[in-house]
């Protein structure tokens, strides 16, 4: 399944990434379920990120590689791929965009994911979308002139 969203923030597309930090990832992450992040290296190639997901009656681990890091013409970006996944999940890829757009910046989150079934990849893809629908409005407070 492939879920793709846009946000549009009034600032020049370097500072966007210059703010991809762990401070933006913690504000990045949902209500629920809580997230505690045990390990966040970074967002440049060979970087891992190590996420412990808290579902009250169990945790599951998820454990992220960035794959790959490049600037290219008008546009930053970075890919990470999930190496350990909760049991719900069988493949994860989220490709990390930051382009230009004028004085401003897009902020596209490309997301690949599998799952153990077709029904579940259907179950799960609102899901997925509304997690990643809630950094819209993070990504413009974070992000405002």
């Amino acid at each position: 399944m492939k879920i793709t969203i846009y946000t549009s923030v009034q600032q020049d597309y370097r500072r966007v990434w210059a703010g991809f930090t762990r401070q933006l990832f913690d504000q990045l992450s949902p209500p629920f379920p809580p997230v505690d992040v045990v390990r966040f290296d970074g967002c440049l190639k060979g970087d891992t990120v190590h996420l412990r997901l808290n579902f009250l009656l169990f945790k599951q681990d998820w454990i992220s590689v960035i794959i790959e890091q490049q600037e290219i013409d008008q546009e930053i970006y970075f890919i990470d791929k999930g190496t350990q996944l909760p049991f719900f999940l069988s493949s994860w890829h989220h490709k990390h965009r930051i382009i230009r757009d004028g004085n401003h910046t897009r902020i596209a989150d490309e997301i690949t994911f599998r799952t153990p079934t077709l029904l579940t990849d259907f179950l799960l893809y609102p899901v997925f979308y509304g997690l990643f629908a809630y950094r819209g409005p993070v990504y413009k407070r974070i992000f405002q002139p």
